[in-house]
């Protein structure tokens, strides 16, 4: 990219601090601006015309505009593949992106309901039959994820950090941080002190922002 690129979201988004991170890991000078809830509105003609979704974050650089968090990490990374992000190798990317899209498909929909609630008030996720449901299937997620730990060891997929882990790293954090009954998930806690000694991890993971 031969000029700043531009991330626009608001970095208390879990999906913008996937972006934000991944910088952080690439070494990437940035321009982050702030969009959405208590910010410049995403519903506006002009941040539609970037995404009609009116979803953060968006990335703009020198190629041109693009959404969607996990898709914006993988460009980056693969625009910086020494980095080992994300692999090359078909196999060892594969499972990277197979994580990445757990991620996206079965962990975030589970806490969906008992974060709104819980964590953001939101009047119409009030139902404490509907929040206790959504706990157990977030806690039967994280179980999963633990069992991967345990087999992996150091990271989701074993030695090397990878875009993996800033997607599930983001999302253990938020796990830790709502306000509600933890089972004791050793893999996970041990690599959530791991991830702690990452500086892009410290900036914009484990911020005390669930």
């Amino acid at each position: 990219m031969g000029t700043l690129c531009r991330i626009l979201g608001k970095a208390s988004s879990i999906n913008v601090r996937k972006v934000l991170w991944t910088c952080e890991e690439l070494g990437l000078a940035y321009q982050q601006e702030d969009w959405g809830s208590g910010f410049q509105s995403t519903h506006s003609a002009q941040f539609l015309a970037l995404n009609p979704n009116a979803q953060v974050p968006v990335l703009i650089d020198d190629a041109g505009v693009l959404w969607e968090s996990n898709s914006i990490c993988r460009y980056l990374a693969n625009q910086h593949p020494g980095s080992g992000l994300l692999p090359i190798a078909p196999r060892a990317r594969a499972l990277v992106e197979q994580w990445m899209d757990w991620q996206a498909t079965e962990l975030n929909p589970s806490w969906s309901y008992a974060f709104m609630g819980l964590v953001r008030q939101h009047a119409d996720c009030q139902d404490s039959r509907r929040i206790g449901a959504s706990l157990l299937a977030w806690n039967a997620k994280m179980q999963i994820l633990e069992q991967q730990l345990e087999r992996s060891g150091a990271y989701v997929l074993g030695a090397d950090f990878s875009l993996a882990d800033v997607v599930l790293g983001l999302s253990v954090n938020r796990w830790k941080m709502t306000p509600m009954e933890h089972p004791d998930l050793p893999a996970v806690n041990a690599y959530y002190e791991r991830l702690s000694q990452r500086p892009g991890f410290l900036l914009h993971g484990r911020n005390n922002t669930p």
